[in-house]
């Protein structure tokens, strides 16, 4: 019997999937039965009991090569004896912990605190461990997502070390250090970023040369020229990996007077920088590039609004305001709309999922649930990054050298055959196969439904059968930007692969050390590296999603028996996900479904009563009522007020032999 090892990645519902150590296969999935003990993110030992398909295995845990989790948050209470226990947050971990206490430590019923584990769960025996801190109660403000950050383990500190070096950093830029930098402090450049933004870490200018093209530059804060290569600031940069932002606080990658200082390219000072400028023409094309070290001076710290105001709605007083900048804005504008065009032409996929910002108070409670929109601000910034990132990563993979790439897989054939079978249900059809299909034609399956209420399921829909783009040192491409090369420098500050970048530079092109002993040595720790910063990456995201969802059930809590409009954003075989038009998700059981039985047909997403051939499907417009919020479970409930559309027989009641032989 050959077994395949891997990560197991945990469902609260009981089932998961192993993710084999081996690229070329594919996930096992792995029923209730079959999960042996195994907790999210161990590595396991997993055999292949059938298949179904081609792709789609099914297997068993045959054994828990190493445990990776060590330690649980949860709520502490006793039982009816008087014994500890908690009940953890991770709704994947099943059967409280029984639990002793560390030295000093009396927690009470309702106290969120962190469990060190001794025991596992195995058969019938429950773990155990010991209660190691306190992090205060469930009902106090801030306990809430502070409980989140330590369950992800999330590190808030920095060591005194760490700190000891940051301190001994400069407020201001050494003159005697400037050396051969290449001064650009007398050229106009400027930032564009949030209103709310500490640490600027991207600056760029735009002119118009003779023979009609255009230069852009683009310069990065200069971090490694801070960060030196195995310091504590270094250790700890590549440890975190990524910054991390929740609701209502950051956690820097690095310390603030890092962040927010020396390497923040904060308005009329200097700063020292990493530059790429290039030249591109007018199809967006770029026909040449510098990468080069700088020093400069930022003429202005704009915001999205404003510029948004002086290009869009030609604001006046604004336009009079930035006299001095607004011809270098048009500039940019009408060459992040080439650059557009370039990679639209190219085939690249425009996710512009819907995404909300929730505001919360000084005490951390919802105020506001507010929709993102994407700017002419932010859009002219994104499309001159994907530049610069392209051109350094194109510049790189010709030097054949150990370098740390951004890459986005092809999809994988089974999740791409299940969207093209949905995407007919709106009577679409993709032009290539599940195994060989260029991104082009998935952006025009976007496009037709631009505008239409199906337009958000269908994006969110097809994202999911997307792969995740990871760090990589393999040169792989980008398959959503429909780029051959890819890499991240333009965030330095806050993401560990764009500062590793940045050290790669200096190294092979400004000393020019490509010497058989560098490349050995890169060779063997950047794939440590790019697999580190992808894990630390996703630790993150799914942060920053949990306490996202939490502000937003919360939200809901005093909204109970107020109705809204939303779309179905998902259909199962136990109710209707209704997402609301501030993406604000909840259920709708199908027990609560009345006046008919509704049955789940899976392969046209979609619930349809048995008597009436009433239909609701993904992507219709629904009136719905809130019934229930459950903070704890971060789980809302609806109640349909609006009636699905009428099926009729001929369509929607299908016969028993279809139902049977139904490939879903």
């Amino acid at each position: 019997m050959d077994y395949i090892k891997g990560t197991f990645r945990a469902h609260e519902r009981g089932f998961g999937f192993v993710l084999p150590e081996e690229k070329d296969l594919d996930d096992i999935f792995i029923p209730p039965t079959e999960v042996n003990d195994a907790m999210n993110g161990d590595l396991v030992l997993a055999n292949i009991t059938k298949r179904k398909g081609d792709n789609l295995a099914e297997g068993t845990i045959s054994k828990i090569v190493e445990r990776k989790t060590t330690q649980l948050v949860g709520t502490y209470m006793e039982d009816l004896v008087g014994d500890g226990i908690v009940i953890p947050d991770d709704k994947r971990v099943f059967g409280e912990v029984h639990v002793d206490l560390a030295d000093g430590l009396k927690p009470v019923d309702g106290h969120k605190v962190i469990v060190e584990l001794t025991e596992y769960a195995h058969s019938h025996n429950r773990a155990r461990g010991v209660v190691k801190m306190i992090i205060g109660h469930r009902n106090d403000p801030g306990v809430d997502i502070l409980s989140i950050i330590h369950k992800h383990g999330i590190e808030t500190v920095f060591s005194d070390a760490v700190m000891k070096e940051a301190n001994a950093t400069e407020d201001a830029i050494n003159p005697d250090e400037i050396g051969s930098r290449r001064d650009l402090r007398d050229q106009v450049i400027i930032t564009i970023d949030g209103a709310d933004a500490k640490d600027l870490d991207d600056a760029v200018t735009v002119t118009k040369l003779e023979n009609g093209h255009f230069k852009l530059g683009v310069h990065i804060a200069d971090v490694t020229h801070y960060v030196k290569e195995g310091s504590e600031l270094d250790k700890e940069a590549s440890s975190r990996a990524t910054s991390v932002y929740l609701v209502d606080r950051v956690i820097p990658m690095l310390p603030h007077r890092l962040s927010n200082g020396i390497c923040s390219l904060n308005p009329k000072v200097d700063r020292f920088t990493m530059s790429c400028e290039m030249e591109i023409d007018e199809t967006g094309h770029v026909v040449s590039h510098e990468i080069f070290e700088s020093i400069i001076k930022t003429t202005e710290r704009m915001t999205y609004t404003d510029v948004n105001a002086i290009l869009v709605e030609n604001d006046a007083e604004l336009r009079k305001k930035y006299a001095h900048i607004v011809p270098m804005l048009e500039d940019m504008f009408d060459l992040s709309k080439h650059l557009h065009e370039k990679r639209e032409a190219r085939g690249a996929i425009d996710f512009d999922a819907k995404e909300a910002r929730v505001l919360v108070d000084e005490k951390g409670r919802p105020e506001q649930v507010v929709l993102r929109s994407r700017s002419a601000g932010e859009r002219l910034i994104e499309e001159f990054m994907l530049a610069a990132n392209e051109t350094v990563a194109e510049h790189f993979h010709w030097m054949d050298v150990p370098f740390i790439y951004r890459i986005h897989e092809d999809p994988k054939e089974d999740k791409l055959a299940r969207f093209f079978e949905f995407i007919t249900n709106f009577g679409l059809v993709v032009k290539g196969t599940s195994n060989q299909v260029h991104p082009a034609a998935l952006q025009q399956v976007l496009d037709e439904v631009k505008g239409k209420p199906e337009e958000m399921v269908i994006s969110t829909v097809m994202l999911r059968s997307m792969q995740q783009a990871k760090y990589d040192t393999v040169s792989a491409g980008h398959f959503g930007l429909a780029t051959d090369f890819y890499t991240h420098f333009t965030s330095p500050i806050r993401r560990y692969p764009d500062l590793m970048v940045h050290r790669l530079i200096r190294e092979y092109l400004i000393k020019g050390d490509v010497s058989e002993e560098t490349l050995a040595k890169r060779a063997e720790e950047l794939p440590d590296i790019a697999e580190h910063s992808s894990k630390m990456e996703r630790r993150a995201i799914e942060a920053e999603r949990e306490t996202d969802e939490l502000k937003k059930t919360e939200f809901m809590v005093d909204k109970v028996g107020e109705k809204f409009k939303g779309i179905i954003s998902s259909v199962t075989n136990f109710g209707l996900f209704i997402e609301l038009e501030n993406t604000i998700e909840g259920l709708v059981h199908v027990s609560a479904m009345k006046g008919d039985y509704y049955q789940f047909h899976q392969n046209m997403l979609a619930m349809i009563g048995e008597r009436t051939g009433r239909v609701y499907r993904i992507g219709d417009e629904v009136e719905v009522e809130v019934t229930k919020v459950d903070v704890d479970a971060r789980e809302i409930d609806f109640a349909l007020i609006s009636e699905g559309k009428e099926g009729g027989k001929t369509k929607f009641q299908k016969t028993k032999a279809y139902q049977q032989n139904s490939r879903f």
